[in-house]
């Protein structure tokens, strides 16, 4: 089975992609988490994105606030789906996260979620929808998921 690989841009992104880490595991799926920034960091997120794929991940689900370049990095690195979560940090509600995830380039695609914790879950959500489409334990616990509201035990 294929795992996701998390990258994140800081530290204090953690407690916010939990969230992502505790739905990835309700579906069975394994789960990394990097820290690499992409203003920071930047050969550290070349080296993870380009060798995720490699490594054996099937999605990268990232995580940013404020400038978040980090989404649009990851995506310029992997052929993998990139999902990316952006995180309140500058303007209030995480408005400059979700333009600066959202606003990708052609040929750049990063598949944007909701700003903070509900994006967290909905990253696992779809890693989940993606992976159901070739594994079939995870497209039964999608299911048990989906019939019991949406809601994890």
């Amino acid at each position: 089975m294929m795992k996701a690989l998390i990258i994140i841009g800081s530290e204090t992104d953690k407690p916010v992609m939990q969230e992502t880490r505790q739905y990835l595991e309700h579906f069975g799926i394994g789960c990394d988490l990097e820290v690499a920034s992409a203003h920071r960091t930047p050969d550290r997120v070349r080296q993870i994105a380009g060798d995720a794929q490699k490594n054996g991940y099937g999605v990268v689900i990232t995580a940013a606030g404020m400038a978040a370049a980090l989404p649009g990095v990851v995506a310029a690195y992997t052929s993998l789906p990139v999902l990316g979560v952006p995180l309140e940090g500058g303007l209030p509600g995480g408005l400059d996260a979700l333009y600066s995830t959202v606003q990708m380039p052609a040929g750049i695609p990063v598949g944007t979620l909701a700003v903070g914790k509900a994006g967290a879950r909905n990253a696992a959500i779809l890693t989940a929808r993606i992976f159901a489409l070739t594994e079939p334990q995870v497209a039964s616990r999608l299911e048990t998921f989906r019939q019991n509201g949406y809601r994890i035990a």
